[in-house]
């Protein structure tokens, strides 16, 4: 096993759009769908870092760093998001593994602070996560120290 940045790797960028999509989104497989995501993530800024948990070349879980995360609390950055690990893979803490190599992405980025957004009750707090406040749309604020 082992962690990489996939957001310059077009095999694993593209199944990291088709699951996004398919957990948080419009659950489209459509070429141009995934094109145009793609298209986002490598030449807007908002992505800083997508880190894959590989093995043996197949895609466990991926974790995301961004600018911003929605239009609420613009003023805050960087973002922890889009923490993810394939059903067959859970329960073996691969999510504890890609969290902490998030926070040291982002620590070595100079960040001494990240943020995130999540309806899950007492999950993050697990990873240090420190309630902040709820969100208009109900998604409690957390903030990490790194």
């Amino acid at each position: 096993m082992e962690i990489i940045d996939i957001k310059n790797n077009r095999k694993f960028l593209e199944e990291y759009v088709l699951l996004c999509s398919k957990e948080w989104g419009t659950a489209s497989s459509d070429k141009e769908y995934i094109d145009n995501k793609i298209n986002k993530i490598l030449n807007e800024d908002k992505v800083i870092s997508i880190l894959g948990l590989i093995d043996k070349e197949e895609l466990i879980g991926f974790i995301s760093l961004f600018k911003y995360d929605g239009d609420e609390r613009r003023d805050l950055t960087p973002w922890y998001a889009t923490i993810f690990v394939k059903d067959e893979y859970r329960g073996k803490g691969y999510s504890k593994l890609l969290s902490d190599s998030i926070l040291d992405k982002a620590r070595s980025l100079g960040y001494n602070k990240i943020y995130l957004k999540s309806y899950l009750n007492n999950y993050y707090e697990k990873f240090g996560a420190k309630y902040i406040e709820t969100l208009n749309n109900g998604e409690k604020l957390f903030y990490i120290d790194l």
